[in-house]
C-alpha cells in the first residue's frame, strides 16, 4: 500500500468519524423542562422497583405515583417521611425531602397531600470582588381528593404549587419563580384467577403537572414544567398464606414539545424558513411561544426524528416485589431511557420492614454506566400507620 493510499484512507476515516459525531450530536435531543426535580422518584419503595408505582398496591407515598389509589388503602390514615441524598458522586450537599400523607373519608374517598423540597446545596460564585454564595432550591406543595366510583375503580384530582428559587439578590430580576399544576388520575383494581390462585390486578393512569409555564430571572422565555403521562399495570400473585409476589411495569412520556434539533434548524435555514443566526434564536421562533396545553397535544407528533423518536421519548420501568407475612419485603427493578433522550439506564434494589405502627424502606440504584452520577443513589422512607398508633395508645 502506497503512502498516498494510506493518506487518502486516513482522510476518509476522519471524514466518516466527523460525520458520525455530527449525526450523534444532531440525534441527541432530550426533552427540555424546568423543575426537573418533579420527575425524581421520592420514596424508597417505588425507587426500589425501578421507579414503578402507577398501579402497585396503594401506600402512603401514592400521592406522587397515583393519588387515585388512596381509597383502596386498608388503614384509615398514614404519613410518610422520605429522604434521598442526590448526586453524591458529584456533590455532598444536594438532597430531596418528601413528606406525604392521606386520610380516608368514610369508605369511598380520601384526601391527601405532600410537600417536596429539593435542595441544590450551597453554590459559590463571584460576580463581585468579594464573591458570595447562594442556596438554590425547588419545592412543591399539593393536595388531592380521590373517590371510588365503584368497588373496582377510582378517580383523583390534585392541585399543586411549584416554586424555584435560584436568586442571589432581592432584585426583581432574580426573584423566585412559581407555577401551578394539576393532576388527573385513575386506578382500577380487580381479582382474577390464574389456575387455583386468586391474583390481584391493578391498572393505573396519572397525568401530572398540567398547568402554567414558568419564567426565570426576568427572562422573556417561559419554560415548560414537567407535565407527565404515567401508565402502569401490576399483578400480585399469592404463593401461600405467608408469601406473595408482585410484578409491575410503568411507562412515562413527558407531555412537553420537543426542543428543535440542530438538524431541524439547519434544514429550516437551508430552506429559507428562518433567518435565525443560532439554534437558540430559532427556538425563540418555534418553541418558547407554544402554550402549555397546546404543547401537550403537540408532544405526540413533533419529534424531529418522526415516529421512531416519539417512541424513544417513552421511558419504561419494570419491577418485582416479594413480601413475607406482610412484614418483610425485597424489591428489584430496571429503568430505561433512550440514549438520545438522556440515557438514564439503571437497576434498582430495595428492602422493607413493616410493623403495625411504622414501616421502614430502603432503595438503592446501580447504574449501567459506572460513570453515571446516579450510581449508588440511596433512598430512605419511614411511614407511620395512624390506625396502628391509635391501637397502640388504646392498649395503654
Amino acid at each position: 500500500m502506497t503512502k498516498k493510499t494510506v493518506t487518502l484512507l486516513l482522510l476518509f476515516l476522519a471524514v466518516l468519524t466527523a460525520s458520525a459525531q455530527d449525526e450523534k450530536r444532531n440525534m441527541f435531543n432530550p426533552i427540555h423542562t424546568a423543575l426537573v426535580s418533579q420527575t425524581i422518584a421520592p420514596d424508597a419503595r417505588g425507587g426500589g422497583l425501578g421507579d414503578v408505582g402507577a398501579a402497585t398496591d396503594p401506600d402512603v407515598a401514592s400521592q406522587y405515583w397515583n393519588p387515585a389509589k388512596y381509597p383502596f388503602c386498608i388503614s384509615r390514615a398514614g404519613v410518610s417521611l422520605n429522604y434521598t441524598p442526590w448526586l453524591r458522586q458529584l456533590v455532598g450537599d444536594m438532597d430531596i425531602a418528601y413528606l406525604a400523607g392521606y386520610y380516608r373519608i368514610g369508605d369511598y374517598s380520601a384526601i391527601s397531600g405532600s410537600i417536596r423540597y429539593f435542595s441544590l446545596g450551597e453554590v459559590f460564585f463571584s460576580d463581585t470582588d468579594e464573591g458570595m454564595s447562594i442556596k438554590p432550591y425547588e419545592m412543591s406543595l399539593d393536595v388531592a381528593y380521590s373517590m371510588m366510583l365503584s368497588e373496582k375503580f377510582s378517580l383523583a384530582a390534585a392541585v399543586r404549587y411549584l416554586r424555584s428559587d435560584m436568586s442571589y439578590s432581592q432584585t426583581e430580576e432574580t426573584s423566585a419563580s412559581g407555577a401551578f399544576g394539576a393532576d388527573i388520575a385513575c386506578y382500577y383494581q380487580d381479582y382474577i384467577n390464574l389456575g387455583s390462585r386468586e391474583c390481584q390486578l391493578g391498572l393505573g393512569l396519572n397525568v401530572s403537572n398540567i398547568g402554567s409555564k414558568i419564567t426565570f430571572g426576568g427572562s422573556t422565555r417561559s419554560e415548560f414544567i414537567p407535565t407527565n403521562l404515567r401508565l402502569g399495570a401490576s399483578l400480585m400473585i399469592p404463593i401461600n398464606e405467608y408469601n406473595r409476589f408482585t410484578i409491575a411495569a410503568d411507562a412515562n412520556k413527558l407531555l412537553v414539545p420537543s426542543y428543535p434539533s440542530m438538524a431541524k434548524y439547519e434544514e429550516a435555514k437551508a430552506n429559507g424558513e428562518t433567518t435565525a443566526a443560532t439554534l437558540d434564536e430559532y427556538a425563540d421562533e418555534v418553541y418558547y411561544d407554544i402554550g402549555s396545553i397546546s404543547g401537550m397535544f403537540k408532544s405526540f407528533s413533533d419529534a424531529p426524528g418522526g415516529f421512531k423518536e416519539e417512541l424513544d421519548e417513552i421511558q419504561w420501568s419494570i419491577g418485582a416485589e416479594y413480601v413475607y407475612n406482610d412484614k418483610f419485603s425485597l424489591r428489584a427493578g430496571y429503568h430505561h431511557e433512550a440514549e438520545s433522550k438522556g440515557n438514564r439506564k439503571y437497576y434498582t434494589v430495595g428492602a422493607g420492614f413493616r410493623m403495625n405502627v411504622f414501616s421502614l424502606d430502603v432503595g438503592y440504584v446501580v447504574s449501567k454506566a459506572n460513570s453515571s452520577p446516579l450510581d449508588q443513589t440511596l433512598r430512605f422512607s419511614l411511614a407511620f400507620d395512624m390506625d396502628g398508633i391509635k391501637d397502640l395508645f388504646g392498649r395503654r
